[in-house]
């Protein structure tokens, strides 16, 4: 594989990772406010926080994922070995 093809499949893997920590995050903001008339309020804040925790992990990846990205890069001596500062 190309970098070029390596860096696409990575950017699709990231995408892949917001949006179900888009859908966790809904989810468990739902939970957390109407879950209380389906079930105990007690069981209703721990399945919101199983979400949202699940969904903190979905942000965090991709951060990860594209750290280690760079890392190599830099380690390989590849183009652009210096991530962009944010």
């Amino acid at each position: 594989m190309t970098e070029a093809e390596l860096q696409k499949k990575l950017k699709n893997r990231m995408l892949a990772f917001y949006f179900a920590g888009v859908v966790n995050l809904v989810i468990g903001l739902y939970v957390l406010f109407y879950g209380a008339a389906h079930m105990s309020r007690g069981m209703a804040l721990l399945v919101a926080l199983f979400f949202l925790g699940f969904a903190a992990l979905d942000f965090y990846f991709p951060r990860m994922m594209q750290k280690r990205w760079w890392e190599e890069q830099s380690r390989a001596g590849g183009q652009g070995g210096v991530p962009p500062k944010s």
